[in-house]
């Protein structure tokens, strides 16, 4: 269904966004929460942060390691 080229370069592009974004969100938002020192603001990015891991932890486990 549909072109085979298209379809794996914009799978390509919208994974590597989808994985940037998931990661640099909370890595920002946690380096501006350390730097103007609010430890409420830390805690809720260092658990966005973990929380972000855990899809691209299994993506990475079941979808590439175990993809054969």
């Amino acid at each position: 269904m549909g072109f085979p080229g298209v379809r794996d370069e914009y799978g390509l592009v919208f994974g590597w966004t989808a994985l940037i974004s998931a990661v640099a969100a909370p890595t920002v938002g946690f380096v501006v929460a350390l730097v103007s020192r609010r430890r409420r603001a830390r805690r809720r990015f260092a658990i966005m942060g973990a929380v972000s891991s855990v899809p691209i932890l299994f993506f990475w486990i079941f979808g590439v390691l175990l993809g054969e």
